[in-house]
């Protein structure tokens, strides 16, 4: 284990470190900084453009996160199926989690655009409107587009990973479920979530780290605007750290993720508590 020790040390450990350590000081890109306390995380507590980035970066997981599993789950349970062309229907499923989170981010980008959309363009010849949607001119248009498209990439991987729970599930469950008389939705609530309630936990987690820290979606698409209402976390960290030059404010402000991410975390430990009790384990 020591090589793989050495390098979650050199490459997750020491990045950690010297960030969070930079969060507590002064340092400017080209010089050196000093320890100042606090005063980073004083000074974003107090910034309109941190705290709206907050915001943004909470109603943008939530909403995104909540949507994700509602269809990666319907996706599943479909996929699950017998279905024609069922094999060539999850391939295909897989694909926008397959491209590039750059070129996505530029496909929709052209879908969004105030003078070419697509989606503009359909909607006004079925006469449902008559002049093009500046979806990325508005704020809450904005927000609201970036979550369509994180939605669009998050949702295979949700429901792949959901698909291969519900495929362990045995399916004498459902026999013994439908002999006692329970309908479709019954099974599903009593038999079908407890069972895939551990796999969940670990999807989700990884689904809301992954939107909690997006970068390259929201970045390719918007650099944050209009009026700050996109910018994320991520994104303002590396806007204040990297072209502004404030490495210690971007590095406190990337510190200030950590408690969120690591909620996280603990959803999923709760989560695989639960299967430890389902296997005759203990809790504790």
């Amino acid at each position: 284990m020591l090589p793989s020790t050495v390098l979650l040390l050199l490459f997750l450990t020491y990045p950690l470190g010297l960030g969070t350590w930079l969060g507590f000081t002064d340092a400017k890109i080209g010089r050196a900084g000093h320890f100042v306390g606090l005063d980073n995380f004083i000074f974003l507590y107090g910034d309109a453009v941190a705290r709206l980035s907050l915001f943004n970066t909470l109603f943008y997981t939530i909403v995104a996160s909540s949507i994700k599993f509602a269809l990666g789950l319907w996706l599943a349970i479909l996929l699950n199926q017998n279905i024609p062309l069922k094999s060539f229907i999850r391939a295909v499923v897989l694909l926008p989690f397959i491209v590039p989170t750059a070129l996505s981010a530029i496909a929709f980008w052209w879908i969004y655009d105030a003078q070419f959309s697509v989606v503009s363009w359909a909607l006004m010849k079925m006469g449902w409107i008559h002049s093009y949607i500046d979806f990325l001119g508005d704020p809450w248009m904005a927000r609201m587009s970036t979550i369509i498209a994180n939605i669009w990439r998050g949702v295979p991987f949700v429901a792949i990973c959901l698909l291969a729970g519900l495929q362990t599930i045995p399916p004498s469950l459902y026999e013994a479920a439908a002999i006692d008389g329970a309908r479709p939705g019954q099974q599903f609530w009593y038999v079908t979530l407890p069972l895939l309630t551990p796999i969940i936990a670990v999807v989700m987690t990884f689904s809301v780290l992954f939107t909690f820290t997006d970068f390259q979606l929201i970045y390719v698409l918007t650099r944050g605007g209009p009026l700050n209402a996109t910018h994320l976390m991520a994104t303002l960290s590396f806007q204040r750290a990297i072209p502004g030059g404030s490495l210690g404010e971007g590095a406190a402000l990337a510190t200030a993720m950590i408690p969120f991410l690591l909620a996280a975390i603990l959803f999923s430990y709760f989560g695989l508590q639960r299967r430890a009790w389902q296997q005759g384990g203990s809790d504790k």
